[in-house]
């Protein structure tokens, strides 16, 4: 059982029958870093809040490759599964563990009696929808008006904006997956910012520090 108080941390401002509304028909859930919550072409049955951590959400192509949409941090959801759970639709998005996250997962019945009843759900929804179609529109942006080199500038400040962390741990073949491009491309990329200073290269680790400080 969840306890009302863990809810509380993360969403203060949801109506005190709300949250222990939340905290009985919810599941505590411990999600791995990498491990996916929700896959894409999936019915949605159930739908995550986030209470620690961040969670990748992306869009995949036939030929597999990813690109990058958002990140949910605490005290966030996924609207675009909340759309397709009130419409029994399948799902469009992937949803993986950047980090190590906490998440309560509820059933989808609950969203229909939600919005007419709790006055603070509906305005939570109605505020993360606003903000995810903004960062929608920036990744559309991003990808029809920047050059290659500053779309892999702004997945790293993005990065930082959301997670804090000033280092990136994985594969440039991870990162071309996120932007849509090959492993060469980045690759190459990279090359040119170390040379700048503006990033420093270590075997699966990218730290883009410097980058931060001269943006600051």
């Amino acid at each position: 059982m969840i306890h009302e108080e863990i809810v509380k941390k993360s969403f203060p401002f949801f109506e005190s029958e709300l949250r222990e509304v939340i905290a009985d028909e919810g599941i505590l859930k411990s999600v791995d870093e990498g491990e996916t919550l929700i896959k894409e072409d999936q019915y949605i049955r159930s739908f995550p809040i986030v209470l620690n951590g961040i969670i990748r959400v992306t869009r995949m192509d036939i030929d597999g490759n990813e690109l990058l949409l958002y990140y949910i941090k605490k005290g966030e959801i996924c609207t675009v599964s909340l759309s397709c759970c009130v419409e029994r639709s399948r799902s469009r998005i992937r949803a993986v563990a950047e980090e190590d996250a906490e998440v309560i997962v509820l059933p989808v019945e609950l969203l229909d009696s939600w919005m007419s009843r709790y006055q603070t759900w509906k305005e939570f929804v109605m505020v993360s929808m606003r903000k995810r179609f903004d960062e929608l529109l920036n990744t559309l942006d991003s990808v029809a008006f920047l050059k290659m080199d500053e779309r892999l500038e702004r997945f790293f400040i993005d990065r930082y904006r959301n997670t804090k962390s000033l280092e990136f741990t994985g594969s440039h073949q991870d990162i071309a997956s996120s932007l849509g491009t090959s492993r060469e491309v980045v690759s190459r990329l990279l090359k040119q910012m170390e040379r700048k200073g503006m990033v420093s290269l270590n075997r699966n680790r990218i730290n883009y520090s410097s980058m931060i400080e001269n943006k600051a």
